[in-house]
């Protein structure tokens, strides 16, 4: 008996129906990018591993999936280095490439390779899919899309202003109810700074970005296992758990960093991004978050974050500031910002709270039954009127008995089926019934193709 198939964890399989729903999903985000000035690129599903490593962390290297090199990839490496069972250092030798991890390594790589070709501020969006050797859980897959807008080649804070408004527009336009959380990184480093732990930076935020999934308790255990002070440890307390308006926040960081030239720098970074926010009056409410601190590297100013309101689950967009991530390519000077929209726990999303418009899952409108021969031939040019006037429509391709081809149409959920027999030839017509109702009309192709489309 042969084993039945299976698809590795942490990856999923999507329907027609389910694909549907992506594609709602992706289209929105599509036209909001093009609203703002967007252009669209792809980059390949795989990059060199010198383009990926290093640019994510110690524990981001850990999740790169490697691609085994063709031929004999074990030719150079000798036995005792074999025997060593040393993972990291062989995967090194006999591993060249790997899966991208973003979207965004690969487009700087792609600024640094296209500079010549490139229009700058470069305002690029991509749609596509990466992939992370991670646990999978609910919420978390291996394979993921991510629905990136980057602008590069602009200092200035109104590309944060502008990206925040898109969050905005993207959830508003979905019905989902979020709160967008910025923070800055400059912020972060201020209060190392403050704390005497300036040198701890990336342990200090790689620890209290884990705050809302392992607890304040555990968050101290991690910074004290780092070889952060209990007095450091101590004074960080009151700063990350900061309650309060934006503005009080805002308040309370200016007088606590008023020693930190960095921290300062970020308090009024985000207090521009704010501000002029709130003028632009956001749907959805924007939180100054100082627990958020994204734990990638080569974030460098402001950071966001995006919490959906009404289900439990990670979050469904980030993004950041990033000063000089093109420089590890040999492109010095070149600032960026960008957000990621997570296609997949959007898609859990919009099902559990079931969101998705009937017009952005709709199949099939229109099915006519397949009589014989004479009859699909007449069929034939009525479904070619169909389509001409936008109308989904096919026709059942075997003579079958009328029972099956009536399963068919309600498997697929196919509101309106036509019927067409000697006596509707000899009229021009068609009999149009409605799946719903029961309800049956001899109409003109023109007057059927009128009643489908008032529904």
């Amino acid at each position: 008996m042969a084993q039945k198939p299976t698809i590795p964890k942490g990856t999923r399989d999507f329907s027609p129906e389910e694909m549907a729903k992506r594609n709602y999903i992706f289209n929105t985000i599509r036209e909001v990018y093009h609203l703002y000035g967007f252009q669209q690129i792809e980059t390949p599903a795989m990059e060199t591993l010198s383009t990926l490593m290093g640019k994510y962390g110690e524990e981001g290297d850990k999740l790169l999936f490697k691609i085994q090199n063709s031929g004999d990839c074990f030719s150079g490496i000798t036995d005792e280095e074999l025997l060593s069972r040393n993972a990291a250092k062989l995967a090194r030798r006999f591993c060249e490439k790997g899966l991208r991890y973003d979207l965004t390594v690969p487009f700087a790589r792609y600024v640094v390779m296209h500079r010549e070709e490139l229009t700058f501020p470069f305002k690029r969006y991509q749609i596509q899919p990466v992939w992370r050797a991670d646990r999978p859980q609910k919420g978390r897959y291996r394979e993921f899309y991510q629905c990136d807008a980057d602008v590069v080649g602009s200092d200035s804070l109104l590309n944060e202003v502008e990206l925040m408004q898109i969050v905005d527009r993207v959830f508003s336009r979905f019905g989902i109810r979020v709160c967008i959380k910025i923070n800055n990184r400059k912020i972060l480093t201020g209060i190392a700074e403050i704390i005497g732990e300036a040198e701890k930076i990336v342990d200090i935020t790689v620890a209290i970005d884990k705050l809302d999934k392992i607890g304040l308790e555990h968050v101290n255990a991690e910074l004290r296992d780092k070889g952060i002070s209990d007095e450091a440890i101590a004074k960080l307390q009151p700063i990350i758990l900061l309650s309060g308006s934006n503005d009080e926040k805002l308040a309370t960081l200016k007088q606590v960093l008023a020693a930190s030239e960095t921290g300062l720098k970020g308090v009024e970074e985000s207090a521009f991004i704010l501000n002029t926010l709130q003028a632009m009056e956001l749907k959805n409410e924007i939180e100054l978050d100082l627990t958020l601190a994204r734990g990638l590297n080569y974030y460098t100013g402001a950071i966001f974050e995006v919490k959906a309101l009404d289900v439990q689950i990670g979050s469904i967009t980030g993004g950041g500031r990033y000063d000089n991530l093109t420089g590890v390519f040999g492109l010095s000077g070149v600032s960026g910002v960008g957000i990621s929209f997570g296609a997949d726990r959007i898609f859990d999303v919009l099902n559990q709270l079931d969101l998705y418009p009937r017009e952005a899952v709709n199949g099939t409108q229109l099915l006519f039954i397949n009589f014989g021969e004479k009859e699909a031939a007449f069929a034939l040019q009525a479904l070619k009127q169909a389509r001409e006037a936008g109308i989904r429509a096919e026709i059942f391709p075997d003579a079958s008995k009328m029972k099956k081809q009536m399963s068919y149409a309600n498997a697929k959920k196919i509101p309106f089926v036509a019927l067409v027999g000697e006596n509707e030839m000899a009229e021009k017509k068609v009999t149009l019934k409605n799946m719903t109702s029961g309800e049956q009309q001899l109409l003109a192709i023109e007057e059927a193709i009128h009643c489908i489309k008032r529904g």
